[in-house]
Formats: C-alpha cells, sequence, structure tokens
C-alpha cells in the first residue's frame, strides 16, 4: 500500500480534522489524533505531528496539505546513529539492513509449557517503515498483551505476512517421534517464509531476517530433505526485533495470534491458564488434570515439559 508522511503542528491537524469531520473514524490508534476514511485514502494524524495518507490516492489528497516530510535518514544525527548501529550488527548481516525492504520472521510460545508455538513472517517495504513506527511496532518484549493486540490489528490490514500455528497435540507427536524443538522451529520458519514469498511474488524482498534461535549451520541442517528451501538473501541474528522492523512486527502479529489461543485454552479450561514455564503453570496443571483428567493434557501443554512430572507430583500430594 502506498503512504505517504507529512509533517504538521498542532494547529494545522486541527485544521486538518475539522475538513475531514464527516469522514472521521470512530477508531482512532495508539497515540493517534484523528483517523478519517476517504474512497482513495486513509489519514491519521499522530500526537507526535505525523499525518499518514495510505492508499491509491493518497499523493493526490496529502499534496492539499503539503510536501512530505524529509526523510529522517538525511540528517547528520540520524546518519551516526546508523553508522554506530551499524558497527554493532553481526559481522554477516548487510550494513544497511534495517532500512532494507525485508521479510523478518520469529516465534513465540516456544518456552511456555500451556499453548502453542507461533511463528510468523512479516514483509515491510522500506516505505512503509514510518508508519510502522507511528503505529507503535517495537521490540513486543517491551509492550503488554493489549498494546500488542491494538498493533497487530492494525498491521494484519495492510502488511503482507504468514502465519504458522503448530498446536500442542501435533507438537507432542512431532516431539515423542524424536524431532527436536529446534527442527520443528526452523520447519515452521522455512514455510512461513515461502508462504509469503509467494503471495508477495513477483516482488523480491532485498533481505530475509530471521530472529536466531539456532547457528546458520545448524537452521540449514534441519530443513535438509525439504523440497524447497529459502535460502536467497537469508540472515540471521540475535534480538532481531531491533535491527529490523520487519522481525518487530512479525513478533507482534506471532505474540497476538499467541494470546488469542492463550484465551481459548483458559475458556476450555474453565480457569485462566498462565504463560511461561513457573510453578504457576505446575498448579494450573494439576487442577487441569483434576478437573479434566491427565489424558487432557496433550491439548494444553508440552508433555516433555519437567512441569508435567511436577503438577503430576501435586495431584498425587492431594
Amino acid at each position: 500500500m502506498s503512504n505517504v508522511v507529512l509533517k504538521k503542528t498542532s494547529l494545522e491537524m486541527k485544521r486538518m480534522m475539522e475538513h475531514y469531520q464527516t469522514n472521521l473514524t470512530a477508531k482512532t490508534p495508539p497515540g493517534g489524533l484523528f483517523s478519517a476514511k476517504l474512497p482513495s485514502c486513509t489519514i491519521t494524524a499522530y500526537n507526535s505531528g505525523k499525518v499518514l495518507f495510505q492508499g491509491s490516492g493518497c499523493e493526490e489528497e496529502a499534496s492539499k496539505w503539503g510536501t512530505p516530510a524529509a526523510r529522517e535518514t538525511n540528517t547528520n544525527t540520524n546518519t551516526n546513529r546508523k553508522t554506530q548501529a551499524a558497527a554493532k550488527l553481526p559481522a554477516k548481516l548487510p550494513h544497511n539492513i534495517s532500512s532494507l525492504s525485508a521479510i523478518g520472521s520469529d516465534e513465540v510460545g516456544t518456552g511456555d509449557f500451556f499453548g502453542p508455538i507461533t511463528v510468523c513472517a512479516a514483509y515491510v517495504r522500506k516505505e512503509e517503515m514510518p508508519l510502522l513506527k507511528e503505529i507503535g511496532v517495537q521490540d513486543s518484549k517491551n509492550l503488554t498483551d493489549e498494546k500488542i493486540s491494538a498493533i497487530a490489528k492494525q498491521l494484519i490490514t495492510f502488511l503482507p505476512y504468514s502465519l504458522l500455528v503448530l498446536h500442542n497435540e501435533k507438537y507432542n507427536k512431532l516431539q515423542a517421534s524424536g524431532m527436536s524443538q529446534g527442527k520443528m522451529k526452523a520447519l515452521l520458519h522455512n514455510q512461513a517464509i515461502g508462504h509469503l514469498l509467494a503471495k508477495v511474488a513477483p516482488e523480491k524482498p532485498e533481505a530475509i531476517l530471521i530472529d536466531q534461535f539456532a547457528k546458520e549451520e545448524v537452521y540449514f541442517n534441519y530443513l535438509k530433505g525439504q523440497k524447497t528451501i529459502q535460502r536467497e538473501k537469508v540472515y540471521f541474528s540475535t534480538k532481531a526485533e531491533g535491527i529490523h522492523l520487519a522481525v518487530a512486527a512479525a513478533s507482534i502479529i506471532a505474540r497476538h495470534a499467541f494470546v488469542q489461543h492463550f484465551e481459548k485454552l483458559s475458556k476450555a479450561a474453565g480457569f485462566k491458564i498462565p504463560k511461561g514455564a513457573g510453578s504457576q503453570v505446575d498448579v494450573a496443571a494439576a487442577r487441569l488434570i483434576k478437573d479434566k483428567g491427565k489424558d487432557i493434557l496433550p491439548k494444553y501443554v508440552k508433555l516433555h515439559f519437567a512441569n508435567t512430572e511436577k503438577a503430576m507430583k501435586l495431584v498425587n500430594k492431594s
């Protein structure tokens, strides 16, 4: 989707809001002042002073209010920041990867006893980066579930993405057959990226960045035997959410899906299920066993976690 960004004063945005009074929508995004929907574009004004025009007629509509804001990448201050950031990047990453149109891929739920593993790959074009920043896209670890949900609901309306969910029943069968969690993640990432590449074709991303959970050679070793392995322009880095907005966006969408599945599990269980793998999940699993029997566990938990044994001990003690 095409978009244009204008920088405006509070007074100018007030005038714009009055101008689009009949087009205002009820929903305003986080950090937003107003949102208006026209036949040819959508206009969103933010408290930061930026006004975003999205859609086929964005350029024509934006031209009524001025010229696009100068890209921050042109300032010396931002150039220095980029240089400093590039110096911290892993050697194998392109020095300018943060500014490239890229696919980012991340997963959620691998360390949680309850709930599925969700993997998401998202494609962020360079011209969409200002929009993502205004929406509030950043490292999902710094956001609450409520904030993640609000941002994800906006992202999925325009951002190309592929989301895969590995539910616990299938996870447990794969794990029991001898497949490691690392291999499961590699297969899911490869599949999600493949789906997304097909979705955006013939357009090709300038880079593909995976939030690293295994060394590059180990990752590709996991994929041996697969019909299609995505290798072209594929890079790996830990803390990739802070390197490219595509990974941060993918993480937010994956986390949103994960939270939704958690809510479904809680509803089915009849009580709120906790996240993580601490003592609180042992208590919850023990309660689940008492209420529904131990045969229900494969639908809810990753059986090979030590929490399963701990929960059984709690049941036996009671």
